[in-house]
């Protein structure tokens, strides 16, 4: 997580909380786990999808959709702006309103 200072704000990433990282980790992670079991498809599970090996096919799929989820929050994180926090948090107070943490 980094952390900059542009004037008077202080301003970082979400890190590895950004929910496309948690997200394209758990694809790709159930996406090589079919990827490893696609090699023990027996020639019957074969037969009932036409001859086709679909636990290779979607997890292949699966890793491509989490390293493209992961590719995204890598290239444009989400960058949290800690004066306009406080900002918020401090006029949700002024109107009576619990502040959203």
């Amino acid at each position: 997580m980094t952390t900059t200072k542009a004037g008077n704000s202080a301003r970082h990433g979400a890190g590895l909380f950004d929910i496309r990282n948690i997200i394209g980790l758990l694809m790709a992670l159930y996406g090589l786990i079919l990827l490893v079991m696609s090699f023990t498809t027996s020639t019957a599970d074969k037969a009932k999808a036409d001859g086709v090996n679909l636990n290779l096919w979607t997890g292949i799929g699966l890793i491509v959709i989490g390293a493209a989820l992961i590719a995204w929050a890598v290239t444009r994180p989400i960058v949290v702006d800690e004066r306009e926090l406080e900002a918020d948090k401090a006029a949700a107070e002024r109107q009576g309103k619990p502040a959203a943490h």
